[in-house]
This record gives structure tokens, sequence and C-alpha cells, in this order.
């Protein structure tokens, strides 16, 4: 009763207070009302490039050199929380502290501000190889309201024409002359301070990785003729053996370095086999020095996740030989994690996803990692007996080596093994199931933005009893369900490819990402089935269970734009494609196999598992919501923005559903559940939605609300819904969870 009235007040609240509180910040149009006289509201900032074609360069890459920002817009130009700032009376009394806590202060223009950006934006060209720019700064007022436009007219570019070194005798050199071909600065370029940076970074990298220890880049210096040659540049690389702050009497001749001694402390209560470090160490006694190897040694170990701090210092203790001390910090070894989902939709439909892990970072003393973990899912109606009642428990072990496969197979990284096991328990209306689940298979990382899970083994083992008689008897009627809904025995193999432009829990900046899963099963057993015991429909069982055969695959995009100087502010897309087919000993997917949509990270206008497929209405055998299909579609867009405080807001839309391949009914003469390029565009599930976040950096929670728009299922064919049916019983659905659901 309680969840029952907590959903109707906020129904209340989205309907008499948000709605009418976003159009009186719409249409309040003063944004400039609290500022003082001589002071002006910066509205805009732009820049223009006079005398070349914007897609040789791009003006908005001078845009972080511009001192002053103005304020952020979320849509069309239009910040809410600017103008509810502006509501202030500027009597200091609680409802002025109030709106200038919840409000957005204008950005007062300041002129100083706007001379510091044209000498900033000057200097940065000037480093960019561009030669007496001349940026000019045009000021245009408004009714309070002030736009700056920078004219940038780009100066002079200096192509080199020739480039000649100056390197002292030695091993140093015969490094150097050994590997021309990889310098990054040629005869042809254009000339600036930029490229000659870059170049001069990647040739201390190259040296210090051959040995020449405490190399800087502060040992190159360029100098540059532009005299000789009109309208080009000659350019003299010197390599000294003293650096520019030096002078030729402080000269010392360059020499490789070998590694001497190698220590490994950690605190003494730390129970660890040493063995187990010393073989992530690339750091090794009598080897030439390399930084690559002591990089490489501290990601190593780093990534056992066992130390809060991994501190890698060479001391140099010869003229050529330096010592390596590895000192490492304890972290907390063990712990416990809570996670929960809340969903509930106009109709009344409650559902909470608890979930409760223990994890162990050193089990077994060699950097093993335990994790158990214990899972619910409960949906239900107050005052109601409809009921759904999931249960799971999973462990598993993951060695930070490769279990039966050369150890060294990726000598920069670390990759681990992984054992599973897991038992799930599922009590519906329809029928209890249970699944008995394991899986053997080896992940890691290459140069940390490239991830991968093979699992050459996963086993599930399925069984369903107690079916209820009218959910039974929908099945013999519908062959496509009969052949998900029965016990099998799931033997395959399975692959997730990912790469992500950034790993960060939360990114600061804007990235983008991709991932690739792949599942195939029943292929090794299918060579034997000849020699099996068959059941009624000729499909070859294993303990009197048939195998399931079948292939599955699913590809995800993802990007997120953060722009602006605040970094609370985002777009973020996904778009997201799956299949599967069965074939030879099925003739259906699994059902834990299909694809479903719906929830709190997919469609969050429809609860988990309550859209589709295709133009299905609601399958009403299932008491609780089990619209799935074999393949699916879905976008996703949200935009995301601070507010206040560690509260964000966010404005979402998604489309998608999910289809059969095979079909079980039509509507006239266009198939329902199948997917086809005619039912495509009416089968689109769509919704719309508002959300609010606390973001506690460490912890992200959210509340969604969506609202559908366009409904594939609605029984009176009239799927578009207008904005007064947005907020009516059946037609939203609000969401709790934690971390972005994208």
């Amino acid at each position: 009763m309680f969840l029952y009235r907590m959903e109707r007040f906020l129904n209340i609240i989205f309907r008499i207070a948000i709605v009418p509180a976003a159009c009186l910040a719409f249409f309040s149009c003063s944004t400039t009302r609290v500022l003082q006289d001589g002071e002006y509201r910066l509205q805009k900032n732009k820049i223009l490039i006079t005398n070349q074609d914007e897609k040789k360069f791009n003006a908005n890459d001078l845009e972080p050199y511009i001192k002053q920002s103005p304020n952020s817009y979320f849509i069309f130009g239009w910040n809410p929380f600017l103008n509810i700032y502006n509501w202030s009376n500027g009597k200091g009394n609680g409802w002025d502290r109030f709106v200038r806590k919840i409000g957005e202060p204008p950005v007062v223009y300041d002129p100083d501000m706007v001379e510091s950006s044209v000498s900033n934006i000057t200097d940065h060209l000037t480093f960019l190889g561009y030669y007496n720019s001349d940026v000019r700064a045009r000021i245009d007022v408004r009714k309070k309201r002030v736009k700056v436009t920078y004219n940038v007219t780009l100066g002079k570019q200096f192509p080199i024409k020739g480039i000649t070194y100056h390197v002292p005798e030695g091993e140093l050199a015969a490094d150097f002359w050994a590997d021309t071909s990889s310098l990054s600065v040629r005869p042809g370029d254009y000339m600036s301070e930029y490229s000659l940076d870059k170049e001069t970074d990647m040739l201390s990298k190259y040296f210090r990785d051959n040995g020449f220890y405490g190399f800087t880049k502060n040992y190159i210096s360029y100098v540059a003729d532009t005299l000789s040659c009109p309208d080009s540049a000659f350019l003299e690389m010197h390599i000294r053996e003293y650096t520019r702050n030096e002078t030729e009497q402080d000269a010392r001749p360059f020499r490789k370095f070998s590694i001497g001694e190698v220590t490994i402390t950690y605190p003494l209560d730390m129970k660890v086999r040493e063995n187990v470090l010393r073989s992530l160490n690339t750091i090794r006694p009598g080897n030439r020095y390399s930084e690559s190897e002591v990089n490489n040694t501290y990601s190593r170990i780093s990534a056992l996740n066992m130390f809060s701090s991994v501190n890698v210092e060479m001391t140099q203790s010869d003229t050529s030989v330096v010592d390596c001390s590895i000192n490492l910090t304890k972290s907390r070894l063990q712990g416990f994690k809570v996670n929960a989902e809340v969903s509930t939709n106009s109709s009344g439909l409650f559902g909470v996803s608890p979930q409760i892990s223990y994890f162990h970072k050193n089990i077994f003393r060699g950097g093993e990692w335990l994790n158990l973990s214990f899972m619910g899912n409960f949906q239900f109606r107050p005052n109601d007996d409809t009921r759904s009642n999931e249960f799971g428990v999973s462990a598993g072990i993951s060695f930070p080596k490769f279990l039966l496969l050369p150890y060294r197979f990726f000598s920069g990284v670390v990759p681990r093994t992984d054992l599973n096991i897991s038992y799930n328990y599922q009590n519906r209306p329809e029928y209890t199931r249970n699944i008995i689940s394991t899986s053997f298979g080896y992940n890691g990382s290459i140069r940390g933005k490239f991830f991968y899970q093979f699992y050459p083994l996963q086993l599930n083992i399925v069984r369903l009893f107690n079916l209820d008689e009218t959910f039974y008897n929908s099945l013999i009627r519908d062959p496509f369900m009969r052949n998900s809904y029965q016990d099998h025995f799931d033997l395959g193999t399975g692959l997730t490819f990912q790469y992500t432009t950034s790993t960060a829990v939360n990114p600061k900046s804007s990235y983008f990402y991709t991932r690739f899963q792949f599942d195939i099963a029943g292929n090794l057993l299918g060579a034997f089935r000849p020699l099996m015991k068959k059941d009624e429909s000729g499909a070859g069982m294993i303990w009197n269970t048939p195998y399931s055969q079948y292939v599955k695959a699913e590809v995800t995009l993802g990007r997120t734009w953060v722009f602006g100087r605040n970094d609370g502010q985002a777009i973020a897309t996904r778009l997201l494609a799956g299949a599967g087919y069965a074939y030879g000993n099925s003739n259906a997917l699994p059902f834990e196999k299909h694809f479903y949509a719906g929830g709190a990270n997919s469609l969050r206008g429809w609860q988990a598992r309550a859209v589709g497929p295709g133009l299905a209405p609601m399958d009403t055998t299932f008491i609780i919501p089990n619209q799935t299909g074999d393949m699916k579609l879905e976008a996703n867009v949200e935009y995301r923005f601070n507010m206040f405080w560690k509260i964000a807001g966010a404005v979402f839309a998604d489309a998608g559903n999910v289809w059969t391949l095979r079909e079980n009914g039509t509507a006239g003469d266009i198939p329902i559940s199948k997917f086809t390029w005619r039912n495509f565009g009416e089968s689109i599930a769509m919704n719309w939605g508002v959300g609010i976040r606390l973001d506690l950096n460490f912890l992200l929670l959210r509340l969604d609300m969506g609202m559908r728009v366009h409904d594939p299922a609605r029984a009176d064919g009239d799927r578009w819904l207008a904005p007064r049916q947005w907020l009516r019983r059946g037609n939203y659905a609000l969401h709790f969870g934690v971390g972005y659901p994208f």
C-alpha cells in the first residue's frame, strides 16, 4: 500500500509541480534582471576564421583559449536555471536565498577577459605554426546582453625546406641513426612548436627505452632559419650532452644503463606469495634499462588490484647501473557491494532487484579474486496476489594468469582466467524454473582500451516444472513458445570484444565505445547426435534433456559528447542490434537467450520485458510481462546537465523493439511479431522522459520517468500518444537505478 501511494504521489508531483514550473521558467524571459547598472551578461562567444576554409582549421579548437565562457544552454538557447536565478528579489530573505541556490547566476561580461583571450588565442596560433596571426574582438551589445566575436586572420606558415641533425658520437648516435625513419618532422611539413615538441617527446622516450636512463627532451634543441630561403624554413636539430639550462662545461657523455639490484617491499601483515610479485615484475637484474619495462611492471602489479599505491623507483648506483625499488601499499582486500534497481508503471506493477556481493582480492595469497553474489528480482502489485520471485547465487574465482595456456601470452598486461558457477531459481505464476550454469574462460585487455573475454566452455542446464495448465495449453497451440519453454542442455562457446576511448567510471571528456558479443552452442554435441537418445520430435538428448543448438550475436555502439566548460553537460547516445537463430537440434532459442526491451536501462517508458515482439499486444498468458524475441534493435539519446550541488538532470528519448524470426500470427496480411520491413516503422516503440541524478562521484543514483510516445501494442490501432495521454494510467513508468543507463 505504501509503494502504491508513493507512486500516486509522484504522479501528482509531476503533474502539478514540475510541468508548470518548467513552463514558468521557460516563459520568464528575463535573464538580466539581477544585473547592476553598467553590468552586462555574456550571452555568446563566436570565433570566425577570416582567411581560411574551416575544413582546414576548426575554429572550435580555439574555444578552450577563451578566458570567459557564457552560461551553458540546454535546448534552443534556453537555460531554465538562469531564469530561476533572476526571480531573486534582492532582499536576502528565504525566497531570495532559495532561488539563488537552485538557479545559475548570469556570467557578467568582463572586458579584461576579452583582451586576455585575444592574447591567449594569438599565442596558441603561434604554437601551432601560424606566425603573426591577427586576432580582433568585436563587441555587440543589446539589452544588457553582450556577444563577443573573435575575428581571426591566420598568420603565415613556413614549410620545412630541409633538416640537418647534429648528434654527439657514441652509443646514442648509433641508436639515433639506426631508426631515423620513425622521425615525425620531415621536409615538406609546416614548421610549428607543436610538432617539434611532439618530436622531442617521442625521441626522449625512444632513448630511455634503449637504456639511456635520465634522458629528457631538454637535451634536444632546434634552430630555425627563415631568412636564407624566403617563405620557407631550414631546421637544425641538436642533441647535446648538456641540457638547455646548462653550459658546455656541464657536458656528460651519454651512456647506456643496466639494471642492478631489484627489491620488492610490501606491508609485513600482508599475506602474499612473493614469487607471484616477482613473476609480474619485468625489471630483471643485468637487463638493459628500459622505461617501457618500468611502466609494464607498474601496470602489471597495479592490475592485481591489491595495492592502493605502486611506486617503482629507479636510483642510479654507479656510472652505468640503476637499482630498482618497488614499494607497495596494501589496499582493502575484501568487502561488500550493494546494488538495487526499482521500477514501477502506471498500471501499478512494481519491480525490485536487489543484489549484494562479497569480494576478496587475495583469497589464495596470489592475487586470486573471489566473488560471491546473491541477487533477487521481485515483481508484484500491491493488494494483489500477483507475484514473481527470482533468487540467484553465483561464485567466481579469477586467477592472474592464463591457466592451461602460456603465461606470457601478452607480455605487457596481466591476463586472467575465470571459473564461475551459479544457480538461479525463478517462481512465476506460469511456471517454476531452475538454471545451473558454469563457465571457464579468459579475459584481459590490450593497451588499456581493448578488452576481451573468451569462454571456450559455457554450460547451462535448465529445468521447468509446475507449469500452469492455461499456460501449458497455450504452449501446445504455439510451437515457437513451446520450444522456448522446455528443459534443455546448453553447451557452447562465447566471446566478447570491447573497445573504449575512456575507462573512467564517470568520464569527464568525450568518449566512444563499441562492444561485440557472440555465442554459439550445440555444434560439438551435434557431432554425436546419431548416437544419442531422441525425444518425440527427434531431438538428441543429454541426460534426458534436449541440447540447444543456436548462434547469437549482439553489437553495441555508444558515444558521449562532453561539451562546454561544465563537465556535467553531455549528450550520450547508444545504438544496439542483436539477433539469435536456432538450428539443427533446436527449433527456438532457449528462453534465457531471448532478447527483451524495457526497464531502467532500455526503453524507459515500459517496465522490463513489457515491449514487443513487433506489433504483438501484451500476452495475457503471462500475468507479469514476459515479452521476448529473437532479435532486437534499440537507439537511445540522453542529454545530461548539472543543476545544483550534486544534483544533475537528464532529458532522454528511447526507441526500439524486439521481434521474432518466425511468424506466429498476422494482422490482416502484416506479420505481428516477425521482423519485416513492412511492419518495421509501426513496430518501433518510442518514449521520452526526464530524470534526476544524485552524483556522489563514487556512486550515482538516478530516478527516471519515461512517457510513451509511440506504442506498437495499442489495441485501438492509434499508436501515437498525444501529450495529454503521457501521464495517464499505463502510459509511463518510473525507474530507480544505480549508475548511468549507458
